[in-house]
């Protein structure tokens, strides 16, 4: 028996868990897997009914189970808390912390219909499929922030800190992704201006000796996300640091489609995390219009990574491809001719292709 913890959290994260919950069952039940699930609170919703964003039963629930399935958390109700329990840092950060996630995989694929709903021309983007290694756990967004009063207004700080021991994990996940994958690894970075960025590829480079069958190149963060739109089709798996890694996988997912179609996996520890890429959308909570597809392909990688259920995964990811086939699409990946569903019809579509194929 695998327990999943399933956090749907605030905005569209309710509908959309709601759907992914959906195709996991039909794949459970396509594959005799033994399943047990149990929601818990995080985010605004847990703020509101206990105080706090992320409740010690959740982390409790979590540490419990053998991966956790999360919606999205957050929205302007609950920005004018302070900055610690506020959904997004009170919850998110310490829950990746606590659960010793230290690296985020965002594959980036355009499933053939989708190439045309891309923002660039279906030929830049025919075939696509990178993958964004994030490292998670440092930077920019876990250093010491300060704000203090100076003459004339404020003066604020905010520390970007790595260790070389931090910097090394990721590497090694993400060389042992791309030795799986089309053996090409770009290394994204800033070392003509930060100290860590001039660790950051001490660091990769040093590791690359272990690693002979995959290709090496080293990127400035501008270039790669100038890149990124001018030829994508170069990149197999891209590893950065936490905030250009969280820039560029957005910049990225619009390749895809929309940012919709983005799933994600937080590894590193006993227990992953998966959700998708986007964020709660508030103005599109409980109208039956948010896009499922990036949390049902997160999923997938449940099945793929913590569950080593590959046969399952790849039922799911196909599934995907199958209804998109078929022309139906959500309001944010809609082309002319074609049949736009809701949320609830996506969801409910794959679930049935899961069971069809």
């Amino acid at each position: 028996m695998k327990k999943i913890a399933v956090l749907p959290g605030d905005g569209i994260g309710l509908e959309i868990t709601l759907e992914a919950v959906k195709v996991l069952k039909a794949t459970a039940r396509k594959f005799d897997l033994q399943l047990e699930l149990k929601e818990g609170l995080i985010g605004g919703a847990a703020y509101d009914a206990t105080g706090s964003p992320l409740p010690a039963e959740t982390v409790a629930l979590c540490r419990e189970s053998h991966a956790v399935l999360l919606g999205a958390v957050g929205g302007p109700k609950w920005d004018n808390l302070p900055p610690d329990l506020r959904p997004e840092r009170g919850a998110l950060l310490p829950l990746r912390k606590l659960l010793g996630l230290y690296a985020n995989l965002r594959p980036v694929r355009v499933f053939p219909p989708l190439a045309g709903a891309s923002s660039l021309k279906p030929d830049l983007v025919a075939g696509l499929d990178l993958l964004v290694v994030r490292e998670l756990t440092g930077g920019l967004y876990f250093g010491e922030k300060k704000r203090e009063r100076i003459p004339g207004g404020f003066r604020v700080v905010d520390t970007l800190e790595y260790t070389s021991q931090e910097i090394e994990r990721v590497t090694r996940l993400a060389f042992a992704m791309a030795s799986r994958r089309r053996g090409k690894l770009t290394s994204v970075d800033k070392a003509n201006v930060l100290e860590s960025s001039i660790l950051w590829r001490e660091i990769v480079s040093n590791i690359a000796a272990e690693y002979p069958g995959v290709t090496v190149e080293h990127m400035f963060v501008d270039n790669c996300a100038m890149q990124l739109v001018k030829n994508p089709g170069q990149f197999d798996v891209i590893l950065t640091e936490n905030m250009f890694g969280d820039i560029l996988s957005d910049e990225a997912s619009v390749l895809a489609g929309s940012l919709g179609m983005l799933p994600s996996a937080s590894l590193g520890g006993k227990v992953g995390l998966y959700e998708p890429s986007h964020g709660s959308a508030p103005r599109h909570a409980g109208q039956d219009k948010a896009n499922p597809i990036a949390t049902i392909m997160s999923v997938a990688l449940v099945l793929r990574h913590s569950l080593e259920q590959e046969e399952a995964a790849a039922a799911i990811e196909g599934a995907v491809a199958a209804v998109l086939d078929g022309g139906y699409r959500t309001y944010d990946i809609m082309q002319p001719g074609l049949q736009q569903v809701g949320t609830q019809a996506m969801g409910e579509l794959i679930a049935a292709a899961v069971e069809a194929l």
